[in-house]
Order: structure tokens, then sequence, then C-alpha cells
């Protein structure tokens, strides 16, 4: 092992478990860097142990999601799915549970703690203080970014948040950016210090999203041979923009009636967030706008799975009022399908423009419409943005997320060791 790397990390994910299938509930692209950064740490020596809060009765205390990597659930508030807006209140017994658990070690059992979301970077405030390791933040989003770009009908960031943001910013040793984007964000909108703030893209798993054939993987998914599919994959809420993707098939069809008899629109996820209050809206949805026949709904599925959806598209819709990277769009380039994208946040680094997929720089359904009937018309520029999704997602691989985490770690770890030996 280099000197100076962590033997150990504490990781924490308060309000979501990295054994939860992503697309359901609050679990996401967060869940996935969590999995897929441990297992690579672990891999490379270095021990990890995710703190996350119970949901059940019936999970076991502590779980192996890999040889040398721990998942702890601690027992904060009712054993039950609670909304991200009542999390703040359990926040104490949870950190009480956290320094609990590490006291009954022997002293020096974490070198560092890595929060993910804010709600975890004021748990590990308190435990970098406690134990006198540095913390490594990642936000993953941000409340005032939200705010900025607010859905139709989706509430707004609480204060408690963004002020809990504000605190959390201040006190960790670094913040990991997913792209360039969010690091300015952090530095314009919570006056973090820049030498503070390092951008660390995410990665995908190019050894289970990779192409394959479109025509299998139809078959094996019951999809149509030679039809149009479109494909949206996360969880169903206002923030991710299903119903553009719906009004925009609507308009197609107004504009070109003979595309009802070749286009399916496939939905794989779950209801998340303020979506859980109507469940059934994509239906209802689909139904007024006469497109029940070509919708499909599927619930989140394993990353083989997935896979499969991606490569069985003609095209996935990525049309998120904000994201912090966009895995899903990255996740299905790897598979050679190209992305129709909102222009915002990290999908402008997950998405290159008229290489591997297209940006769009508004969430009229129209814009949508113009822009998938383009494509779809022409085969040649079709076959091109495959050929250049491959090629820019094999640029992102969780093997140099790893590498990028391990240098930083290493560093602030060094630099702590110094500050005590002063």
């Amino acid at each position: 092992m280099p000197p100076g790397q962590p033997r150990r990390i504490a990781t924490v994910s308060v309000h979501t478990s990295p054994l939860e299938q992503p697309g359901t509930g609050d679990a996401g692209g967060l869940n996935v860097y969590v999995v897929e950064v441990a297992k690579r740490l672990a891999a490379r020596g270095v021990e990890v142990d995710i703190f996350t809060r119970a949901v059940s009765r019936d999970q076991p205390q502590v779980a192996e999601l890999a040889p040398g990597v721990l998942v702890r659930h601690l027992a904060a508030g009712p054993f039950e799915d609670l909304d991200k807006s009542e999390l703040p209140g359990q926040l104490c017994q949870f950190t009480f549970e956290l320094l609990r658990t590490e006291a009954a070690h022997a002293p020096g059992r974490y070198d560092l703690v890595h929060g993910h979301y804010w709600l975890s970077g004021q748990v590990g405030a308190v435990a970098k203080e406690r134990w006198g390791v540095p913390l490594v933040q990642s936000m993953h989003t941000l409340g005032k970014v939200k705010n900025a770009a607010l859905a139709a009908g989706d509430a707004a960031e609480p204060a408690i948040r963004l002020r809990g943001e504000s605190e959390v910013v201040a006190s960790a040793d670094r913040l990991v950016a997913n792209t360039e984007d969010e690091a300015r964000q952090l530095v314009d909108r919570y006056d973090a210090d820049p030498a503070r703030v390092l951008t660390i893209n995410p990665g995908v798993d190019l050894s289970v999203f990779r192409p394959g054939s479109q025509l299998q993987a139809r078959q094996q998914l019951g999809l149509p041979p030679d039809g149009i599919v479109l494909i949206f994959v996360g969880r169903v809420q206002p923030l991710k923009a299903p119903d553009v993707v719906l009004h925009s098939a609507a308009q197609m069809i107004k504009d070109d009636p003979g595309l009802a008899d070749r286009l399916t629109i496939a939905f794989v996820g779950g209801p998340s967030g303020t979506g859980r209050r109507d469940p059934d809206s994509l239906i209802e949805l689909a139904s007024r706008l006469g497109l029940s026949s070509l919708v499909r709904l599927e619930p989140p599925c394993p990353q083989p799975e997935l896979a499969q959806w991606y490569r069985a598209a003609t095209l996935v819709m990525v049309p998120s009022y904000s994201e912090s990277f966009g895995l899903v769009a990255m996740e299905a380039q790897a598979c050679g399908t190209p992305v129709v994208a909102a222009s915002v946040g990290g999908l402008r680094t997950a998405v290159r423009h008229g290489y591997s997929g297209v940006l769009v720089e508004s969430h009229e359904p129209g814009w949508y419409a113009r822009a998938v009937r383009e494509l779809i018309s022409s085969p040649s520029t079709l076959a091109r943005l495959r050929q250049g999704a491959r090629l820019h997602a094999s640029r992102f691989s969780w093997s140099a997320t790893v590498d990028s985490l391990l240098q930083l770690y290493t560093a602030v770890t060094t630099e702590a060791a110094a500050a005590v030996d002063a």
C-alpha cells in the first residue's frame, strides 16, 4: 500500500442504502457510485464501511457487500422508508449510532470520512471532529441548483437543506465535484474555497454496459424488431421530466401520424420524490395523449437487464431539469445507444453534443420531438452517433474514478498527519 494511503474509510450514505435497487425510492446514481467505488477501493486494499439508515427490522446490522466492504445499518427513527424531508430530525440519533459503532473498536479505526449527499455531510462533519480525521464530501445534487430550475409541480428544496449544505461545504476538507459545472456551482453559489474543490468524473461499468445486438435485446424484451424504441430510465419524478418524453412523442405523431405504427415508449423505473404522491401520473398522461397502446412501464431492474434495455433502444431520452452528472446517459452510450438529453449541469459532460448524442436547450416537448425526428429520419447520422457514443463512454471508467479518489484521499490524510505533527 502506498505511503499515506488510508487503510479504512467510513463512507456515509444516510438516506439511501447501497443495497437498494437503483430506480426505486430515493435510490439512483448515488447508490451506484457508492457501490462501484467501494468495491474497487477494497480490491486495492482499502477497507470500506458504509453507514446507512436501517429502514426495516429485518435488515442485518452488518452485511458484506463485497470482500472488504461492509454495509452497517444504523437504527435512527422508525423502521420505514422516510421521505428525505423527514430525515434531518433523525441525524442526531444516526450520528450517535455511528460514533458508538466506532467506539467499540480500537482508536484510529477510520483514517477518513467520505460523505455522500448533504445529510451525510452533516454526520461526517461531527465524525471528523470527534475522530480527528479528514472529511471528503460529495454533494451529488445541490439544493440551490435544483431550486433554480424547478419542474412544474415540483416542490422547492427547503431552507434547512440550503443551510445544511453551506455548513457542510464550510467544514469539508475536500469537496468532490462530479463535473467542472458542479465545481463552479460550489464556488459561485456556496462560496466554496476553489483550492478545496476537485473535479472527479464518475464512471460506468464497461464490462456490463457494452454494445450488443439490438435485435437480440428486442427479442428478449418483447419489443418490435424494426420499430422505433424510445427509452426513459430512472426515477419517475418531475425533476427527471418523464412527462416531456410523452408530450414529445405525442407531438411527433401529430407531425407524422404514421409513426404511431412504429413507435414504442418504454419507462424503466419507479416513482420517487414528489412523484410518489401520484404514482399513476404517467399512465394517466399517456391515456390523455392517446399513447396508452405505445407505452410500456417497467420496474427498475439489475444492471445486466438494464443494459439490454439500452441496447434495444433507438434513442435514450434524459430530459431532466438538473443532473449533477447523468449516469443513465453514460450507461446508454456505453451500450452504443445515442442520447437525447437536456443541456443542463453534468449532462453537458456526460453527452458530447453532435458526437455521442444531442443536447436540447429547452424543456419544450416540441424541441425534443424535432431532435428525435431528425435523428430517426437519418440512419447515417444515427450510425455515426452510435459509434461516437461508444467511444465517448469508453473514457469514463470506475477504475479511473478510484485512481483519482485514492490520490485525493492520500493527499488529504497526509496533510492531516502533517498538521498533527506540526
